[in-house]
């Protein structure tokens, strides 16, 4: 076999934070262009020409956010379940706008009247910010640990609530997604614009990068004295999984506990800082590809900042601290992880390939 259960663990880890890399660069086009129509002030036949280019993309997309929620449930189902019982209504809110978008793109194609026309608009303003908000949520509530319980049957309680999941940092962590996601729109649309439309998306990744800035900072600042979590028992990475042989403790700053052993992390949260001061940048200098690839490697760094933040935790509880999930204590056997390692090998790079073609190839 390739790899041992400790390295098969931590092998598909990195596959699951690669489709969910997948799912935001390519979802998150769409998300913080959706976010921006009302604010574009462009002719319906510029509105036109965005449908067109955007709507062949948005059904394929939905691909990675299906792939992405596989590889969860198979790699780590407990993990899925916790999540799941917890987040319900987010992530149904989440999920059915998702999947409206699509349908808005292609029925906006489809009609003439000015009124359908303003309500699909409306539709797809709400199925971009909804999304972004609700991911940005769950993301804090994940740090800031998740209000579940596991009994000693696996049975998993949730033990908070609707409004609970709003607390101020996750609330501060969802302002975060939707300004990141914005200038990524803003930046795109500068790349595929003339005219006043150039410089209104030029604007509006301004206005969006600076306030992404501003909230990351805060966010960053916050997490320093956040209650984070530490496994404070001896960890088995080839264990048998189960989460509740383990003792957790929480305290203020413990999420920073892997930049303290491993320096060269503190790269990723500067690299999410440099390449949205870069983004900014190329955009006010009209070099919008470059700023693209910048925003892009920005979302990346947020991405990856907070799965190492979080390492080696998938789910903390913040109320049966000893109920978190692992990656090493939650996963699936090590069949099924092999087993999910070679379909993704293959899935992941079609998957990549298909989606850079179809934006390549759309005029």
């Amino acid at each position: 076999m390739l790899f041992d259960y400790e390295m098969l663990r931590l092998v598909c880890w990195g596959v699951l934070g690669l489709f969910v890399v997948g799912f935001v660069l390519s979802s998150g086009i769409e998300i913080g262009v959706s976010m921006l129509l009302p604010f574009l002030h462009a002719s319906e036949a510029q509105r036109a020409e965005l449908v067109a280019r955007l709507a062949p993309t948005s059904a394929g997309n939905q691909v990675w956010l299906l792939a992405t929620i596989g590889v969860l449930f198979a790699g780590w189902p407990t993990v899925y379940a916790a999540t799941f019982a917890s987040f319900q209504p987010l992530l149904l809110l989440t999920v059915l706008s998702l999947f409206v978008r699509p349908l808005g793109w292609y029925c906006r194609a489809s009609v003439t009247r000015e009124d359908w026309l303003k309500k699909w608009d409306k539709a797809l303003f709400i199925s971009g910010l909804l999304p972004a908000a609700l991911l940005g949520v769950m993301a804090g509530n994940l740090l800031k640990g998740v209000p579940f319980h596991l009994a000693s049957d696996m049975h998993i309680a949730f033990l908070g609530s609707f409004s609970g999941l709003f607390s101020p940092f996750a609330s501060l962590v969802g302002a975060t997604c939707v300004a990141l996601l914005t200038v990524h729109g803003a930046i795109y649309l500068q790349t595929h614009t003339q005219d006043a439309l150039y410089q209104r998306s030029k604007a509006l990744a301004m206005s969006g990068g600076l306030a992404f800035l501003v909230l990351f900072a805060l966010a960053g600042g916050w997490i320093t004295h956040l209650e984070g979590y530490h496994v404070t028992t001896d960890i088995m990475p080839s264990g048998v999984s189960n989460p509740l042989t383990k003792f957790v403790k929480r305290g203020d700053g413990l999420w920073l506990d892997n930049y303290e052993h491993e320096p060269a992390l503190w790269a990723l949260p500067a690299l999410a800082f440099v390449c949205g001061i870069a983004a900014l940048v190329l955009s006010r200098l009209d070099r919008a590809y470059w700023a693209l690839l910048a925003s892009a490697v920005m979302v990346v760094m947020v991405i990856l900042t907070m799965g190492v933040s979080l390492f080696p935790f998938l789910a903390p509880s913040n109320i049966s601290l000893n109920s978190s999930l692992t990656i090493w204590d939650a996963s699936a056997s090590l069949t099924t992880l092999s087993a999910l390692l070679c379909l993704t090998g293959v899935m992941l790079p079609l998957m990549a390939i298909a989606t850079r073609g179809l934006y390549k190839i759309l005029p």
